[in-house]
C-alpha cells in the first residue's frame, strides 16, 4: 500500500491554541472555500472586528480556537465551544465550528487527525456529546463527518442578523 503524500510530515503536526500573530492565517483558512470567500475579508493588516472577536474567543474559558501547525506555518484551524447545559444530566456538549485545512493539505488524513483530536479535548474536558453544524450545500463535508460517526440527527436554522 502507498503511503499518503503527506505521511512523512504528518509527524511534524503539531496542536495548539491560537495566538493572536496567527489571526492573518486563520482568516486566509477561513476564506478559501466559496462560501468564505463571500463572508471573510482577507486584508491586512485584519479588520478590527476579527482582533475583537479573536480577544473575546481567548478571554472565554469555554472557547478553544486552535490552530494546526507545521513548522511555523498554520496548516489548519477549528473552534470548540463547550456548552454546559441541563439536558442529558447536565452534560457538557463540545461543538466543533469553523474547521478549515489548507487547501494543499486536503486529502491528506490530516482532517481526520483534527477530529481526532478535537473529540479527545473534548472528552478531556468532560463533555457527553460532540457536535457540529455544517452548510447544507458541503456534501463532501457531509460525507466525511458520518464517515467519523457524527450522525445528522437534526435539522438547524439560522437567521442572519
Amino acid at each position: 500500500m502507498k503511503p499518503a503524500p503527506y505521511a512523512a510530515a504528518m509527524d511534524t503536526i503539531a496542536f495548539r491554541r491560537a495566538r493572536v500573530a496567527d489571526l492573518p492565517a486563520i482568516i486566509a483558512l477561513l476564506a478559501d472555500d466559496p462560501l468564505g470567500r463571500e463572508r471573510e475579508d482577507v486584508s491586512l493588516p485584519p479588520v478590527p472586528a476579527y482582533g475583537a472577536a479573536f480577544a473575546a474567543i481567548d478571554s472565554d474559558l469555554n472557547q478553544l480556537l486552535a490552530v494546526v501547525t507545521e513548522g511555523d506555518r498554520v496548516i489548519g484551524t477549528l473552534q470548540i465551544t463547550f456548552i454546559p447545559g441541563l439536558s442529558r444530566q447536565g452534560g457538557l456538549r463540545g461543538q466543533i465550528e469553523g474547521v478549515r485545512i489548507a487547501a494543499d493539505r486536503r486529502g491528506s488524513g490530516l482532517g481526520h487527525r483534527v477530529f481526532d483530536w478535537a473529540i479527545e479535548a473534548c472528552r478531556s474536558r468532560g463533555c457527553s456529546l460532540v457536535q457540529l453544524t455544517t452548510d447544507r450545500g458541503r456534501s463532501d463535508a457531509h460525507r466525511f463527518y458520518e464517515q467519523l460517526g457524527f450522525t445528522a440527527s437534526h435539522f438547524g436554522y439560522k437567521k442572519t442578523l
